[in-house]
């Protein structure tokens, strides 16, 4: 089976850099009924950065509200899913890197059951670029 590209939006938001700040973070939104396509989070300077994918936009929009949380977004990422095989993350960065594309992050997972995730992004200016080179629309 080949790969299943999608674009998908995301929303961030800052938190403390501290214990429980993102599990206290999750559980709001779990309480809230939303449920998570993708989650990152990663230190940025003295706070902590965390993204958020959900299929449910305007649940994830309320929550935050309701949490007052300043959020960001709606932005574009990319999640990619497929067969796991020795070298399937770097398929993915070479097509980028053949349409000359710099990758601002990439996250990739073994799923389970010989299937793994990924959740990557891109330059605003290059998520059209990128669509194209994985053959979608964004």
């Amino acid at each position: 089976m080949a790969d299943s590209i999608r674009t998908a939006q995301y929303f961030k938001t800052t938190i403390p850099h501290k214990a429980g700040e993102a599990a206290r973070t999750l559980r709001t939104l779990r309480d809230a009924g939303v449920s998570l396509l993708a989650f990152s989070g990663f230190p940025r300077g003295q706070k902590g950065q965390l993204d958020f994918v959900t299929s449910d936009a305007a649940a994830f929009k309320t929550a935050a509200k309701q949490a007052k949380w300043k959020v960001e977004g709606p932005k574009t990422c990319f999640l990619a899913e497929g067969e796991d095989r020795p070298g399937a993350g770097a398929d993915l960065m070479a097509k980028l890197a053949d349409a000359n594309i710099n990758v601002t992050a990439l996250q990739a997972v073994c799923t389970g059951s010989g299937r793994y995730g990924a959740i990557f992004w891109v330059q605003p200016r290059d998520v059209k670029k990128a669509a194209k080179a994985f053959g979608i629309e964004s």
